[in-house]
């Protein structure tokens, strides 16, 4: 497997920018998520990782090597697609060998590699079913099996799960994790979903506007976001923000929100204007003490817990509370937050004001 190193990459198709000055490095043997919604320029920045586009400007290196201009075929990629792209007249022994039959190499070596691939996906029993009759899961399993049996110096997967159900979803990611996790292979893997993203990746580029908003682990994504994009992106319900116009100083550890102090992380810089308070609703606490004040406009039962919408002075929020606290609809409720989990944003460019808490935000982009 390979280290992955992309430098400053950008892509134009005539006056539109796809991606821009994008740069971060997929470490050897880590999974690695290119995350955001449709169009925001992740399944480009793969597709120039594997050759099929050519980058505007830029550089990408596979295990040390500049291949910026090298075709697919010189790259020892191997690709996992949504749509399985199987030969439907092969069955599935024949649709897994097919890129070894190809390379010519010898029938003892395929039938090892074979042996060995079916065993670590579990599909010795259908080698020789046709893969027109398969399901879903069976299918994409004879998928990865074409890309492992090569192996390649890295695996792109450009939302190999969006074609499956619910459950199949579910069960593949935990799969396909787990086959990561025994193989230890260098992976870059595309998708729109934040909890597929979470769930399965080590480190995370979360792109929106063909720009890097963020690049971390997981929970730095998600409990330190760099931007208002990537706080609002991640996470269901999404962060709230509560709007306020103020000034906060580097040795500040509150601000006032209306006529009520909130206690705030200690701030790397100051700003004066628009400021946006962001809370993640698991964050908020009701008590009959708080003294900033919301109305239940609803509340919504999942099981172990339930989501609270309240209204304030500052707009609408949410809260994430037990399933067995009693609330009522029109209620007037205490709140309290959770301090150390508040980020503040500048209202104008939507971007954190880093504090001495999460000043590793960036370090990695």
């Amino acid at each position: 497997m390979a280290e992955i190193v992309i430098d400053n990459l950008r892509k134009d198709y005539g006056d539109f920018t796809a991606v821009e000055a994008s740069s971060f490095k997929v470490c050897d043997g880590e999974f690695f998520m290119l995350l955001g919604p449709s169009g925001c320029g992740k399944t480009t920045t793969m597709r120039m990782i594997a050759g099929l586009e050519m980058p505007t400007s830029g550089k990408i290196y596979i295990d040390g090597e500049d291949v910026s201009g090298k075709p697919a075929a010189d790259r020892d990629i191997a690709f996992v697609f949504q749509m399985f792209a199987l030969y439907p007249h092969l069955n599935v022994r024949n649709n897994i060998i097919y890129p070894l039959k190809s390379e010519g190499m010898p029938r003892a070596q395929i039938n090892k590699k074979l042996a060995e691939v079916s065993k670590i996906l579990g599909i010795e029993d259908i080698l020789k079913r046709p893969v027109g009759g398969l399901s879903g899961g069976d299918r994409q399993r004879v998928a990865l099996g074409r890309a492992i049996v090569r192996d390649p110096k890295a695996f792109l997967m450009d939302e190999p799960l969006g074609a499956l159900d619910v459950e199949f979803r579910e069960r593949m990611a935990e799969e396909l994790r787990a086959l990561h996790d025994r193989m230890n292979a260098t992976t870059i893997y595309v998708t729109h979903d934040q909890l597929e993203a979470m769930q399965m990746g080590d480190k995370i580029v979360v792109m929106n506007h063909g720009v890097i908003e963020q690049f971390g682990a997981p929970q730095i994504i998600y409990d330190k976001p760099a931007t208002m994009f990537v706080a609002n992106f991640i996470g269901s319900p999404s962060m709230n923000f509560l709007r306020f116009a103020g000034k906060v100083s580097p040795n500040d550890t509150s601000v006032l929100l209306g006529e009520h102090t909130v206690d705030v992380p200690r701030q790397l810089a100051a700003h004066e204007g628009g400021l946006v308070l962001g809370i993640r609703p698991e964050h908020i606490i009701l008590s009959d003490d708080g003294a900033y004040r919301a109305e239940v406009l609803a509340s919504e039962y999942l099981g172990t817990n339930q989501i609270i919408t309240l209204n304030t002075a500052h707009g609408q929020i949410k809260a994430r509370i037990r399933a067995d606290k009693t609330v009522t609809t029109g209620a007037n409720v205490g709140l309290k937050f959770n301090s150390a989990q508040i980020t503040l944003f500048e209202e104008q460019s939507e971007k954190a004001i880093l504090s001495e808490l999460n000043e590793g935000v960036l370090e990695d982009g």
